[in-house]
């Protein structure tokens, strides 16, 4: 069994960035999207900061929450070989709803990708009222160029 981090928010959070669960790269940094080639974090400092993408975690994990962005995993837990999510077996769930009922600005619901949104509805149906919008997965496994990712991506920058 892998398992995810905990939940990256603050009280000002309005919107939550959901993805499935860190990658092989990510787990072994402790890091939220890790690997060199996921165009998260690109994605991000292009949306709101303009710099280029520090090296460091702690200075990444700062831009979200300037910009009340809360991030967080659709899963607790998981069996899975490699980073595909695909592989996933035996998915637990994260305490979505608990995090939402502790963080009552959030207003958003963004998936990285369809996989992270398919186990979300699997798993809480439609309990959550709130909009929900699926982003093209930022991972390298997802071909699309960056500047089609980075276009769909600006559908955050409403709430």
């Amino acid at each position: 069994m892998i398992s995810s981090f905990p939940a990256l928010a603050s009280k000002t959070s309005k919107i939550l960035i959901l993805g499935t669960m860190p990658g092989v790269k990510s787990l072994e940094k402790h890091e939220y999207y890790a690997h060199p080639q996921n165009a998260f974090w690109k994605i991000m400092f292009s949306l709101f900061s303009k710099l280029p993408v520090p090296p460091d975690f702690e200075s990444r994990k700062k831009i979200l929450i300037a910009n009340d962005i809360a991030l967080w995993d659709v899963l607790e837990s998981c069996e899975r070989a490699g980073s595909l999510d695909s592989n996933i077996k035996n998915g637990i769930p994260n305490k979505i709803p608990e995090l939402l009922e502790n963080h009552p600005n959030i207003k958003a619901l963004i998936f990285n990708g369809k996989e992270s949104h398919k186990i979300f509805v699997k798993t809480f149906g439609s309990s959550i009222s709130l909009p929900q919008i699926v982003m093209p997965s930022t991972s390298p496994a997802n071909t699309m160029k960056f500047d089609m990712k980075l276009e769909n991506w600006k559908t955050i920058l409403n709430f």
